[in-house]
């Protein structure tokens, strides 16, 4: 008998195995280049995404999902049997997205309980507390349950990352032409982390190789983590990579690809880790 439902956005860059596997319904985001309008996930995966973005001269928008979109995907769990939904979104100091999912469960009140999760992180920072969040629920814990742990996870979690090139923040208007003219001849890779829901600069260096190793150093220091994960925005060295992480963790490693939600900002090449420091 089905318990709790799992519910995120389509910024959380799960593999579209493990949200089968665990039946997270995903709420997608929309994405817009000029005219066009895609629907996350559905009309353009992060292949095609990339693709585009390589060919355009303007950064693609991206716009949050109606309330209603939301209403439909609870009202669906409830005439699937479940008793309860749990909704873990990205960070609502980052996108409107939350307040779509809490407007949409205010309309279902007193047809199916929702509970509301601010994850306060991105990518697979949110796609890490969903997939624990839908383990539990497999369990057998309650609502309640499930959504206090996934406050707490979100507390503990850390996510940081390693962009490749300065041409998607110039594109944006976060940088100038000329900052990302010399970033580019100085091949500087700026790092970001997530931090309380918002993304700050956490420094820089100045190859690839050095950024990288820079993001596998994080999880030293904060050895033991739970839980971690690697995104990256279509990275031929994610494997090696990854290798180079298994040596400093030993449990399984989700990989998760960094879709149009957060790679419009990020842009191509970013390399990112999320994990769970120790309680």
């Amino acid at each position: 008998m089905p318990g709790v439902k799992i519910v995120t956005d389509s910024s959380c860059d799960l593999p579209d195995e493990l949200v089968e596997s665990h039946h997270i319904a995903v709420v997608p985001l929309t994405v817009r280049f000029g005219d066009e309008e895609f629907v996350d996930r559905v009309d353009l995966d992060a292949k095609e995404f990339w693709a585009r973005c390589a060919a355009a001269d303007v950064l693609p928008e991206t716009s949050a999902p109606s309330p209603g979109a939301f209403e439909q995907v609870y009202r669906e769990a409830l005439s699937e049997g479940y008793d309860s939904v749990v909704a873990v979104m990205l960070s609502g100091d980052l996108s409107a997205t939350i307040q779509a999912a809490e407007a949409a469960a205010r309309s279902v009140n007193g047809d199916i309980p929702v509970q509301v999760v601010d994850s306060k992180t991105v990518t697979m920072g949110l796609g890490n507390l969903v997939l624990r969040a839908a383990r539990l629920a497999e369990e057998g814990a309650d609502a309640q349950a499930v959504a206090d742990r996934a406050r707490s996870d979100a507390r503990r979690t850390r996510a940081f990352a390693a962009l490749d090139t300065l041409e998607n923040l110039r594109k944006g208007g976060r940088i100038g032409a000329a900052q990302s003219m010399l970033g580019s001849l100085l091949s500087i890779k700026p790092i970001i982390e997530v931090k309380e829901g918002s993304v700050v600069e956490a420094g820089k260096q100045r190859t690839r190789a050095r950024a990288l190793k820079f993001l596998a150093e994080k999880v030293r220091q904060h050895t033991p983590v739970e839980s971690l994960a690697v995104m990256h925005a279509d990275c031929p060295d994610v494997d090696s990579f990854i290798s180079t992480l298994s040596g400093i963790y030993d449990g399984d490693i989700v990989v998760g690809e960094i879709g149009a939600v957060i790679g419009a900002h990020a842009g191509p090449g970013t390399m990112g880790i999320t994990f769970l420091v120790s309680e």
